[in-house]
């Protein structure tokens, strides 16, 4: 299933894409789709699609998960980024959490703050928690996975590499998780590590990579992780994001108003957002 979440912000209702990539308005089957409904995702009894209301297809796309915990990001994830950005092949996973407040739906506005100077973009692969996992064996992981969607780990690397601490500083700014458009299950997306994954910026392709160069693969992140805190249902990974960015190319290109982004990864959906800048009318 491709699983998906429509409507104003702060009103989102669950729904789903049919075989036509219609949406279906799936708010008669269950209220929302979080953590009450994730562990027994496999088990949602939904009806004909056919019987289910259609929805405009001009509607907002929200984040496709409600209220998620945590969002943990792995850095340096992919071996030909981490060549690009000239640093080493991490031993082990590099962890850092983004803010739930960065989360934003896939097609909104993503908004650059008043003194950011080296806004960036990175297509990443998230993976959605299913159920409770705490010391979860390597060959049971999956089992604690309830689907991958697309992320923009959106970053202003001034903040990140500039200012002292760690990278949470510009990782977490208000709309820096664009989300989405789908919740995908694993039935229906069973290869993670074999996606193709891009990004561009005003049309020009800047990121054109695959899962496959993937330093840690999805079963061991969500092993590894969960040994070091508990993962709950609803919870995001997101795995790290191939080379390309704007802080690799020489010289190192920024995001800036106006900016069109637009990324995604095989079978999972697509993401458009524009980039504009927080100003004082924003504010008030």
């Amino acid at each position: 299933m491709k699983l998906l979440r429509f409507g104003p912000k702060g009103g989102e209702r669950p729904g789903l894409l049919d075989g036509e990539g219609r949406i279906r308005d799936l708010s008669g089957v269950v209220a929302d789709i979080d953590a009450r409904t994730l562990p027994d995702l496999q088990r949602l009894r939904v009806p004909s699609i056919d019987s289910l209301p259609i929805v405009n297809a001009d509607v907002r796309i929200g984040a496709p998960v409600a209220g998620v915990g945590k969002i943990i990001c792995v850095g340096l994830n992919y071996s030909d980024h981490a060549r690009e950005t000239g640093q080493a092949i991490p031993r082990e996973p590099i962890l850092f959490l983004k803010a739930t407040s960065s989360i934003v739906g896939p097609n909104d506005d993503v908004v650059l703050p008043p003194g950011a100077e080296k806004g960036d973009w990175e297509v990443e692969l998230g993976i959605v928690i299913a159920r409770e996992a705490r010391y979860v064996p390597l060959a049971s992981a999956m089992d604690y996975v309830a689907g991958a969607c697309v992320v923009n780990d959106v970053s202003e690397r001034s903040y990140q590499l500039e200012r002292g601490g760690q990278w949470d500083k510009g990782k977490g700014c208000d709309t820096f998780c664009p989300l989405g458009p789908y919740l995908v299950t694993l039935d229906a997306v069973p290869r993670l590590d074999d996606l193709r994954m891009w990004c561009t910026v005003n049309g020009r392709t800047v990121q054109d990579g695959n899962t496959r160069t993937m330093i840690f693969d999805v079963p061991y992140l969500v092993h590894y992780i969960s040994q070091f805190m508990s993962l709950q249902p609803g919870d995001v990974i997101s795995t790290g994001t191939p080379p390309g960015v704007g802080m690799g190319m020489k010289p190192p290109q920024w995001l800036k108003e106006q900016d069109i982004m637009e990324l995604g990864i095989e079978g999972l959906g697509t993401q458009r957002q524009r980039v504009v800048r927080h100003t004082a009318e924003a504010r008030s």
